[in-house]
């Protein structure tokens, strides 16, 4: 299956986003191995630096650190696929500002839910991030649920078990991107959430 041959955004209708960095995950994988997904926040302004990209991007390079700091050797995206970690953003475009509107969020949250869906053996949801928990907490609320993940700062939540439709939910920092390298209190956090990710699917 490749993802996106499957979903996408038709009508763009986001103002505060780039859709000139419109990126849905052009790879192809066997969605019953899948058994984590890994949401981040949006796809790079530069498309490029997208996880799928050519070469070495920016999105991989964090992201390859934060599963080596996990203590989990990996060199490349297709490694961390074939450990069954899929990866994507909440937001398919590139952010024109800091933040990103509620309602993009909303709006994109639509191919979110669409695209998890693609995985039938899911059984863990990385939300790297609020924009990704915004998204999900969203995603619930459209499917008449509760909102999965409580308001409050990430590192005051995160020590308790959340679940959504039977999988069980991970809000925690973002992975990808040019942040990473500096937030080094954050990367102990992020480590620690992947070891537990993985070893919940083992």
């Amino acid at each position: 299956m490749r993802v996106s041959d499957c979903v996408g955004c038709k009508l763009f209708p986001c103002a505060d986003v780039k859709q000139a960095c419109y990126s849905i995950p052009d790879v192809d994988i066997n969605p019953h191995n899948i058994p984590i997904a890994m949401i981040a926040e949006a796809a790079p302004a530069n498309p490029a630096d997208y996880y799928y990209a050519a070469g070495d991007p920016l999105f991989q390079q964090t992201t390859v650190l934060a599963f080596n700091d996990a203590g989990v050797a990996v060199s490349n995206v297709r490694e961390i696929l074939d450990l069954g970690v899929y990866l994507t953003t909440a937001v398919k475009r590139g952010k024109t500002g800091y933040g990103i509107k509620t309602a993009t969020i909303q709006e994109c949250a639509t191919i979110l839910d669409q695209e998890l869906a693609l995985f039938p053996n899911l059984k863990v949801l990385m939300l790297m991030g609020d924009v990704a928990i915004k998204a999900l907490n969203h995603m619930a609320r459209q499917n008449g649920e509760k909102r999965v993940i409580p308001a409050g700062s990430t590192y005051k939540i995160r020590d308790q078990a959340y679940y959504y439709r039977g999988k069980r939910v991970f809000p925690s920092y973002l992975q990808a991107g040019p942040s990473f390298f500096m937030e080094k209190s954050k990367r102990k956090t992020i480590a620690e959430d992947i070891a537990a990710a993985l070893n919940l699917v083992k």
